[in-house]
């Protein structure tokens, strides 16, 4: 029997944990293999951000290396939304942003560099592969 409904679709592991740094540390992604899932998807989560001068950036990269010695910038024709509008902002309390990827590369990740933070950045980001070409999984917590 095929799997086609989204809960045996998916599966979610972790970016990066929650965070809260009171400095310009970038928060980078673990390294997540997309072997048998079509894209994946970056859920960058804010809490309250308590420096009232924060931005930052976001940078998608993609490779074939597992440590990604190869990282190159993903293009954007590879990307589900922007970069730009996937990075916080001090004015994004409790927001959730989404920046997805759907190129050919194996392995991606996520840095996001807050500048001008002297406050708390209190952020995370939980990841879905989605278009999961395997078996129902097993567990709910690990999906491996």
């Amino acid at each position: 029997m095929a799997v086609t409904d989204f809960y045996n679709s998916i599966d979610i592991r972790p970016g990066f944990p929650a965070i809260t740094t009171p400095d310009d540390t970038a928060s980078v992604s673990a390294i997540i293999d997309r072997q048998n899932y079509d894209g994946v998807l970056f859920l960058i989560t804010t809490g309250a951000l308590t420096d009232i001068n924060a931005t930052s950036t976001a940078l998608l990269e993609e490779g074939d290396d597992s440590g990604l010695s190869d990282a190159a910038a993903v293009a954007d024709a590879d990307m589900f939304g922007t970069e730009a509008l996937a990075a916080p902002i001090f004015s994004n309390d409790d927001t959730v942003f989404k920046l997805g990827y759907r190129g050919t590369k194996r392995y991606v990740r996520l840095t996001l560099t807050p500048s001008g933070n002297t406050g708390d950045w209190p952020v995370a980001c939980p990841v879905v592969l989605f278009g999961g070409r395997k078996p129902p999984y097993t567990s709910q917590s690990d999906n491996t």
